[in-house]
């Protein structure tokens, strides 16, 4: 028997540092194999002899450790399967003395191999073993079952390994689908890659000695084929991808076999021509037996070959699993290319044929890998003939299969058919093959235009003839031409974008030919044979279109890849080199073809739109001043004579791009196209005096309406992309809209544009507007600012101006833009960034103009121009906003309660207040506030960066401190019904945020605020379950002192995390300095019954001495007291506390305070408000 193997779930923490020999009785062991006998019955009989086959395993791998560093330790594996889960490192060393165990005792060598196998399958039951001696047993193949014993509930296989017959032994639940092969994680994401080296190792090391003794071979073989032939799919999957790699293994070992029996039969050969004086018998005895010893080993390699192929891979690619089936074929694959003499024949390649029309994507996906392998060998596919006939079809068919990466391999499969088998593909074939071009999957395309361009393009022969004329062209103009060619007749015409993208990478340098494309353009059609027709030249422009747009973005075609990609150094450094190219040639050439083909508006539009890939620089820099001039000037001409919308955008698109401001052409430009618009203005104002005829009349002539709309397009399409608002286009069109709604009898023609050119008239004065908004906000901030601080004493003047003041809907209007402004979502702002493109400088100027946006109405709120309620609207976003605006509002916060500390502290848990009602709002009023929920997690994180802002002098803050937790207090028992305290109270949960403010309090003050607190609660507390824990956590906090302080966390037991916040700052501290016995599980489980009477009446009864001999004096002292239950009365704004020592603050524990500070802002870049905190001062 062989001991039960460690659980693979458990390895990566399993170790042993030790293994201890024992003796092993000898009715227990023979030839140091374990005998199991058949007639045990008892349980006590069968668990002596696991017993002591437990010894013999532990002896068996006593002798080899493995020592590796993992995680800092020393792992020590002693098993095969831990030597193959740590790495490949141990593993020739571990196979060598394996291979040396085996030889001084193979049955207990073979018995730890027969282990490991059972082991990597997942296995976690037990392997035991009887040797089959009688060869005429006849209840031999009755025993190889696999069942379910009943009487264990476990699950069994017997089978023959011989010479023994094993049984392993295994929980039924092991059909749960996780074993080594197919678990996740970093540890088990290389044991296939090692599992695979380990079987390689093993039969390298024994191809020498112990491969051809009839006795491991047969035995390892007989193994992986029961196990092979199991339900389960862990034996199953494991135990097929060892016997293929065996086979893969030894296909190599008869490839080495055969090159030295060849040796050897030459080496004979030539021996045995020698004279006669000087052969030597000894000398071809020695080669003979070295010959028959070769042809004996490779007999004996072929029976292994054919063992395994027949007893594991014939059943085996056909099994329901797909990684089984997957794993088969990639083998056999393998085999071919890498033993074809053996192999590649029809008895073989049929299966990987058949494989073609598996179901699963993986299969279908290795097939086409393996046959790419043998196509891919010209000496090889001269006898694939009767299987290239038989499964082309398929083949041809595969590139639409439904899975992207079998279609892309199987475009590559075509590929190497087209160049090593003569005319295997049909023209008809091709054409369809070619249309993969067009298809939106990238890397399919890609495929499909390498077939294109080494089967179409690119044909062999090719020669670069020099054409009459002396031009360098021949070539390029051959394959510009069949592109042309095959672009028409494939009749997609919107769709050359998609073409030249797929054609880039194998023809890029072909592509890049923009000088032989517009030589072929600009040719004269004297020349006959030369010249292109209309239709190739449309097409040729879009071709040049679509490649310099390819060359200057980097990235392919809207529609072709989910996003643009991010070009490495070496792309950036071509897209400029080709940028750089397309300028300097385009720039000549462009003004020519411009002239030529002015009148097509179809070419006159594509060619317009190459202008906005160039480098505008090289006008300067290279003195081409002239070239933009005739540039300029054909443009021109082009508006006067199309009023085609497609042209006319283009055209204003081309004067937008060359009018940027940055370069040194904008002066240049910019008075060509105000030239140009004033000669449109002009001529759009005398049609107008000639429309208006007469008074209430207008002009009806069809030539005139003609030229009245033909001008009013052309105005709209460059009013479109360029501010015309100072040629007062608005009001002359406007006219023609008050027309038709009085009188409706305008023509359409004329309606329709003089309604764009309105239309664009608004949106840039919006534009105007919006721009100019944020100056008004500031310039509105700043006068206020000034009023207020106006001194109105005998000055009737300044009284009246005191009148301008913000009233409420201004307030409400201010912030109203400061939320629109500074404030904006997250999606708008992400949104709104990426529509624009805007880089790093563009987004620190638009942070810039926030903080002062937001400076600027702080100062309002500093200096009392607005109220400073409204500053908790700006609290809100302290913490979302802290990386941008973070200073501002702190310095924000500390002025306010450097002006009135009161009513700063009512201003900070307004805001707390508004953001819990928004989050109670948002939840289910059946369920009650939910503590996980992230909202609710933000706000107490944002109570607890308000606690931070109150710094260390506790004595200082404690009127504010006071305050908060009164104006808490009382919200959180707002809505509750009935004096007795027993309902529940709906805004209860505010607490919680409310105990952050608990470690600014001091002790005598924490005692008043816990006396207030009980006014709203009785004795003992109704509690009745989770939903009183807020309660009992507030409590607690106000209960902490220097020799118990209560741990929130501890005193709800089972209370659930509050998300991402961080925990309270009491820590709980033990006078023996170590955890209670009683864990959080044990709290969690009691009742909350008991759970609250315990915890709250215990808290109270510790300092109801101390408060009651206080009773008096702190309602003197405490003018908020409620005389009783929930009927209170109102009170004033400041609280009185107890007067405190000096030695007060020093008892109380070291608080944390902000990391940022609290005295220390950064307000760079805000002169303004830097300047108005310091006169303040």
């Amino acid at each position: 028997m062989i001991a039960e193997p460690n659980t693979a779930s458990n390895l990566p923490s399993q170790k042993e540092n030790a293994v201890h020999d024992k003796t092993v009785p000898e009715s227990a062991a023979q030839n140091g194999t374990c005998m199991r006998n058949g007639n045990l019955k008892t349980p006590r009989e069968k668990r002596k002899v696991r017993e002591q086959c437990e010894n013999i395993r532990t002896n068996s791998t006593g002798s080899r450790r493995v020592r590796q560093l993992q995680n800092g330790e020393v792992v020590e594996a002693v098993t095969l399967f831990e030597v193959v889960c740590m790495g490949k490192q141990a593993m020739q060393s571990v196979v060598v003395d394996w291979v040396e165990a085996y030889k001084q005792d193979r049955n207990v060598a073979l018995l730890d191999l027969i282990n490991f196998f059972i082991q990597c399958s997942g296995c976690q039951g037990m392997v035991t073993a009887e040797m089959f001696q009688s060869l005429y047993k006849k209840d031999v193949m009755q025993k190889m079952t696999e069942t379910f014993d009943k009487e264990t509930g476990l699950q069994y296989k017997k089978f023959m390994a011989y010479p023994w017959i094993l049984t392993v032994t295994w929980p039924v639940d092991m059909d749960n689908e996780d074993y080594p092969l197919i678990r996740t994680g970093p540890y088990w994401k290389k044991f296939k890659a090692n599992f695979c080296e380990f079987i390689a190792v093993l039969v390298q090391q024994c191809q020498c000695s112990i491969l051809y003794d009839n006795y491991l071979m047969d035995t390892i073989i007989s193994l992986l084929t029961g196990l092979a032939d199991s339900m389960v799919r862990a034996f199953r999957h494991t135990s097929t991808l060892a016997a293929m790699k065996l086979l893969t293994a030894v296909v190599s070992v008869h490839l080495n076999l055969d090159v030295n029996k060849h040796n050897a039969q030459r080496l004979y050969e030539v021996e045995k021509k020698r004279i006669s004086g000087k052969r030597t018998s000894y000398r071809l005895d020695q080669l003979e037996r070295k010959r028959k010893e070769y042809e004996y080993k490779l007999l004996e390699i072929q029976n292994m070959m054919n063992a395994i192929f027949k007893g594991t891979f014939l059943n085996r690619y056909r099994d329901v699993i797909p990684e089984i089936r997957a794993t088969c074929i990639e083998e056999i694959g393998s085999w071919i290319k890498t033993y074809p003499d053996a192999f590649l024949n029809d008895s073989y390649l049929k299966y990987v044929g058949w494989m073609l029309y598996d179901k699963q994507a993986e299969v279908r996906l290795k097939c086409l890998l393996g046959l790419q392998g043998i196509y891919s060998r010209k000496e090889l596919v001269s006898r694939m003939d009767l299987f290239t006939n038989k499964f082309k079809d398929r083949i041809v068919s595969m590139p639409l299969d439904k899975d992207h990466e079998v279609a892309v391999q199987a475009m590559k499969l075509l590929m190497l058919m087209s160049q090593n088998c003569e005319d295997v593909l049909s023209a008809e074939d091709c054409e369809m093959l070619y249309q993969f071009v067009y298809t939106t999957h990238r890397p399919l395309a890609v495929a499909a235009g390498e077939f294109l361009y080494k089967r179409l393009l690119s044909r062999e022969g090719d020669k670069e003839v020099q054409p009459k004329g002396g031009e360098k062209f021949g070539a390029s103009t051959d394959q510009l031409k069949r592109l042309i060619h095959f672009f028409l007749e494939s009749e997609l015409h919107k769709h050359v974008a998609y073409l030249v993208d797929s054609l880039w990478d194998w023809a890029g340098k072909f592509l890049k030919d923009w000088e032989c494309m517009t030589t072929l353009l600009l040719k004269n059609a004297e020349e006959a044979g030369e010249a292109l027709s209309d239709a190739q030249e449309s097409a040729l422009i879009e071709i040049i279109l679509a490649t310099v747009r390819e060359a200057a973005e980097g990235h392919p075609p809207v529609g072709r890849g989910a996003a643009k990609k991010i070009l490495s150094v070496k792309e950036k450094k071509i897209q400029l080199e080709d940028c750089t190219k397309i300028t300097e040639h385009f720039i000549m050439v462009l003004p020519q073809l411009l002239a030529k083909y002015s009148t097509d508006a179809q070419k006159v539009a594509n060619l317009l739109q190459i202008p906005q890939y160039y480098d505008l620089d090289v006008y300067s820099t290279g003195h081409l001043e002239k070239h933009l001039d005739a540039l300029l000037r054909e443009i021109k001409d082009i508006v006067a004579k199309h009023s085609d919308m497609s042209v006319l955008e283009a055209s204003s698109r081309t004067y937008y791009v060359l009018c940027r401001e940055e370069i040194a052409i904008y002066s240049k430009v910019d008075c060509a196209r105000t030239q140009m618009i004033d000669e449109l203005m002009k001529q759009l104002n005398q049609l107008l005096d000639c429309f208006w005829q007469k008074e209430g009349g207008l002009c009806t002539d069809a030539g005139e309406i003609s030229q009245m709309h033909s001008t009013l397009r052309r105005v709209a399409a460059f009013h479109n992309a360029h501010d015309l608002t100072k040629w007062n286009l608005y009001d002359k069109t406007l006219r023609f809209l008050v027309f038709e709604t009085e009188h409706g009898s305008l023509p359409v023609l004329i309606i329709l544009p003089a309604l764009q050119c309105t239309y664009f008239s608004l949106l840039w004065q919006l534009a105007a507007v919006s721009e100019n908004s944020t100056k008004a906000f500031m310039i509105l901030c700043d006068w206020l600012l000034i009023l207020s601080h106006l001194d109105s004493n005998n000055n009737e003047e300044v009284v009246g101006l005191l009148g301008y003041l913000p009233n409420t809907p201004l307030q409400e209007k201010l912030f109203s833009f400061i939320q629109e402004h500074v404030f904006m979502d997250e999606e708008e702002e992400k949104k709104d960034l990426t529509e624009e493109g805007k880089d790093e400088t563009c987004k620190l100027d638009d942070l810039h103009k926030k903080r002062s946006l937001l400076a600027a109405y702080c100062k309002l709120i500093v200096y009392n121009v607005v109220e400073m309620t409204a500053a908790a609207e700006i609290y809100k976003y302290y913490v979302k906003t802290y990386s941008d605006f973070g200073d501002i509002i702190k310095e924000t916060l500390s002025k306010t309660r450097f002006n009135n500390k009161i009513q700063s502290a009512k201003t900070l848990i307004l805001c707390l207040q508004q953001l819990f009602q928004t989050h109670a709002e948002s939840q289910d009023s059946s369920s009650g506030v939910d503590f996980s929920s992230p909202s609710f997690a933000n706000i107490k994180e944002l109570a607890r960066r308000f606690s931070l802002t109150f710094g260390w002098d506790q004595v200082k803050s404690r009127e504010s401190i006071a305050m908060i937790h009164k104006e808490g207090i009382e919200f959180a028992f707002q809505g509750a019904t009935g004096v007795d305290g027993k309902c529940l109270p709906p805004n209860l949960s505010f607490l919680l945020i409310i105990s952050e403010f608990s470690n600014k309090l001091l002790k005598p003050d924490k005692r008043l605020v816990y006396s207030y607190l009980q006014r709203y609660i009785t004795e003992p507390l109704p509690c009745r379950g989770d939903e009183w824990q807020p309660l009992v956590w507030y409590r607690n906090s106000l209960l902490a002192n220097d020799d118990e302080e209560s741990s929130v966390l501890g005193s709800l037991g089972g209370w659930p995390p509050m998300g991402s916040s961080k925990t309270s700052s009491f820590k709980r501290k033990l006078s023996n300095g170590s955890l209670p016995e009683t864990s959080q599980t044990e709290a969690a489980s009691k009742a909350p019954e008991q759970q609250c009477a315990s915890q709250l009446p215990s808290a109270a009864g510790k300092s109801r001495k101390r408060l009651k001999s206080q009773e008096m004096r702190l309602q003197e002292h405490l003018p908020f007291l409620c005389p009783g239950g929930l009927r209170r009365r109102y009170c004033k704004d400041e609280i009185k506390t107890e007067d405190v020592s000096e030695e007060g603050p020093a008892e109380d524990t070291i608080e944390d305070v902000d990391v940022v500070g609290t005295d220390q802002v950064n307000l760079a870049g805000f002169p303004a408000l830097r300047t108005a905190v310091v006169e303040d001062n």
